[in-house]
């Protein structure tokens, strides 16, 4: 078990990464905080597999730090007490059957690890296939057999990339499952991961990245909250409610359309409570009656496009970092 002294799992300031001309990651700054499920998201090439391969010690940051439990990957061994997590993808001998893997990985960790075995089997469901060869396994139950193998050094702290890609929707599914089940054991899981579904059912908090910046870190519910502001609105006489929209004060990015052509017509925008009760008001004196006014709450999906698609004068996405240096598959162990 890790001695951090309290410390939070994980901290990251100023991350930086660069190969010659590329910035892979560019100046990152995370809390993750003891029993969190944290989601870091982002587009494919933004910079999230680089940032775990520094925070498990595989490679060396260009600038800034990061501290788990208070101690650094890169200067110290004992920075891995208690973490555990594989980058990309595990990678097993394809001739030897999952338990026999989990003996060799066990063996090389030692201390209790072999007595973990078993139970690690049974949390990630694969004790039933234990004798078959890895060779003979799906995609998924590898990946199942990569977080067995992490659990055998009895983490504290579990780092995940992509631990659903190439996933079919039954063993996504099986997966957002497992790493509930993990939450449940009192691991504090870091999930990499560019599939909104996934880290909204499963994560508590987020740090979006773009380009290998943060554009946004905090609780889902906060950011979800933050965009709350949002009405959809439909009246009597919606030209006439459409004018008074936009002379009202307080109301702001009115909008009218519909959502699409079978839809009625509706008019959308964004206020606070108060503009709202006014606009109410408003809009009867002006003999537009409200038939509808329902706040709306905008999806992670929503929001995520709004915080990492490129406007018009954003630089594009950097592609992740060459998988030249110190390129171990599986990490921590």
């Amino acid at each position: 078990m890790s001695d951090g002294g309290g410390r939070p799992p994980v901290e990251v300031r100023g991350l930086v990464k660069r190969y010659g001309e590329l910035t892979a990651v560019a100046g990152v700054d995370i809390t993750v905080n003891a029993g969190d499920v944290y989601g870091y998201l982002g587009p494919n090439g933004a910079g999230k597999t680089t940032s775990l391969r520094m925070m498990l010690g595989l490679i060396s940051p260009t600038a800034g730090s990061v501290r788990l439990f208070g101690r650094d990957p890169t200067v110290t061994v004992r920075a891995l007490e208690g973490v555990a997590g594989f980058v990309e993808a595990p990678t097993f001998y394809p001739y030897l059957h999952g338990r026999r893997n989990l003996e060799l990985l066990a063996a090389f960790d030692g201390g209790g690890a072999r007595d973990r075995i078993d139970r690690s089997l049974e949390l990630v469901e694969l004790a039933d296939r234990a004798g078959d060869r890895v060779g003979g396994y799906s995609h998924g139950m590898r990946q199942r057999l990569g977080i067995a193998a992490a659990l055998l050094r009895d983490p504290e702290l579990l780092l995940l990339d992509e631990p659903t890609t190439g996933l079919d929707p039954g063993g996504m599914r099986d997966m957002r499952e497992l790493i509930r089940r993990l939450a449940g054991e009192g691991i504090t899981i870091v999930l990499s991961s560019h599939l909104l579904t996934e880290v909204e059912e499963v994560c508590n908090r987020v740090a979006i990245v773009r380009s290998g910046k943060i554009v946004y870190e905090g609780e889902i519910a906060e950011l979800k909250s933050a965009s709350a502001n949002t009405y959809t609105l439909s009246t009597t006489d919606d030209e006439r409610a459409l004018a008074v929209c936009r002379a009202q004060p307080g109301i702001a990015d009115v909008r009218s359309g519909r959502a699409d052509p079978a839809s009625p017509s509706r008019i959308t925008f964004t206020a606070d409570a108060k503009a709202v009760a006014e606009l109410s008001g408003a809009l009867v004196e002006a003999r537009a009656l409200i038939l509808a006014l329902t706040p709306q709450t905008a999806s992670l999906e929503e929001l995520f496009f709004s915080l990492t698609e490129d406007r018009g004068g954003g630089e594009p996405a950097k592609a992740e970092a060459p998988l030249g240096e110190g390129e171990p598959v599986e990490a921590a162990r």
